[in-house]
């Protein structure tokens, strides 16, 4: 049976708190009730995909899935920063290292990302790198709820060769869905203690959005550029990571200690250490509501930059705006750009792809 629960820490937002067995799980009501939003793997106004109800499933201990159950709180203290889209060519400085830019959450949907790298300038009509020695950042998620996540890694790899080529460079970071079907193909349906009960990793990766067209896709070379992906990364002033959370202080003092530790824990191939891994990425909303700032500024102090640029959990739950249960009277907020919040020191990239929303890729620095 599932049990959930609201738990606030200090200088975090709330989380909620989903466990389960695997003999004994039933999937709430509310992850199948409609809202106004696509369901995962679906555009708006395609029907949803069959429930997954009756998966001997067991979420993981403080994991927040980024569809309908998360906890909405409004806030009025963040603001949305729509920034004209500009081609990189147009922008490349004289010291000869391109324009700097970040993408965020694309979870399986190629044809959205083709269009918004179109739309900036750093590839062709054709797919190709055309931006020089820009350099281009992905900050995690590839796979699971859209329809293709395979193809994403796939024009991923290409394009950091690509881009290698021509002086610039495209690199990706760890995210919790990497994260999540690296778990699934190595441990299958391997027993693991989620904190309070036992779960699989095969049971969470198709309750969250698994592909079994990416599972039958997946190939090693995949899995071997998933696990050797960094957790996080400093460039010109900018912290990058996936999660909106402060775990990385638990696996390191530095970057490049974080990074190491990640990579030898998924080394280890340990299922335990692994699913452990999976659920501390899963955390979120360290830096919003009070002490929000103060979370951003202990990653800061500690990893460098002055600005953290995170994905994982989309702008429209941030804002607290996802309008009403019925469909009507729906005013939430359109994604267009970015999110700046917390004291102006975080920059939320997510813009909810998965639920209607925006593929972004942003210019950095940002200025508001």
């Amino acid at each position: 049976m599932v049990e959930g629960s609201m738990t606030q820490g200090a200088g975090q937002g709330p989380e909620v708190e989903r466990t389960a067995t695997v003999r004994d799980f039933r999937v709430p009501a509310y992850v199948h009730e409609t809202a106004p939003y696509a369901a995962p793997g679906t555009h708006a106004g395609e029907s949803a995909p069959p429930s997954e109800e009756g998966l001997e499933e067991a979420l993981p201990e403080g994991y927040t899935p980024t569809q309908r159950d998360l906890p909405v709180i409004r806030r009025g203290d963040t603001v949305q920063v729509t920034v004209d889209p500009a081609p990189a060519a147009a922008q490349q400085p004289a010291t000869g290292q391109g324009p700097l830019f970040v993408v965020g959450d694309v979870h399986g949907y190629l044809d959205e990302l083709l269009a918004a790298l179109r739309e900036k300038g750093l590839v062709d009509d054709a797919g190709q790198w055309c931006a020089g020695t820009s350099r281009l950042w992905f900050l995690g998620d590839f796979t699971d709820r859209g329809p293709d996540g395979i193809g994403v890694i796939d024009l991923v790899m290409r394009l950091s060769a690509e881009a290698a080529a021509a002086g610039g460079y495209c690199k990706a970071l760890m995210g919790n869905h990497e994260l999540l079907l690296l778990g699934a193909k190595r441990f299958g349906d391997t027993p693991v203690n989620s904190g309070a009960g036992t779960a699989t990793f095969q049971a969470a990766w198709l309750l969250n959005g698994g592909q079994k067209t990416d599972m039958d896709r997946l190939q090693d070379h995949h899995l071997q550029w998933m696990a050797r992906l960094d957790a996080m990364e400093e460039v010109d002033d900018h912290l990058l990571v996936h999660s909106d959370a402060t775990t990385y202080l638990d696996y390191g003092r530095s970057i490049e200690e974080v990074n190491d530790t990640v990579r030898e824990t998924i080394t280890r191939n340990d299922a335990e250490e692994v699913w452990d891994l999976f659920r501390k990425f899963t955390k979120r909303f360290s830096f919003r509501d009070e002490g929000g700032a103060d979370a951003v500024r202990s990653l800061l102090d500690t990893y460098g930059g002055t600005r953290i640029v995170h994905g994982h959990s989309p702008i429209p739950y941030l804002l607290g705006e996802v309008g009403s249960e019925d469909g009507e009277d729906d005013t939430r907020t359109v994604v267009e750009g970015p999110h700046v919040y917390a004291d102006g020191l975080a920059i939320a990239m997510d813009g909810g792809v998965t639920m209607a929303g925006k593929l972004l890729v942003q210019q950095l620095p940002l200025s508001v």
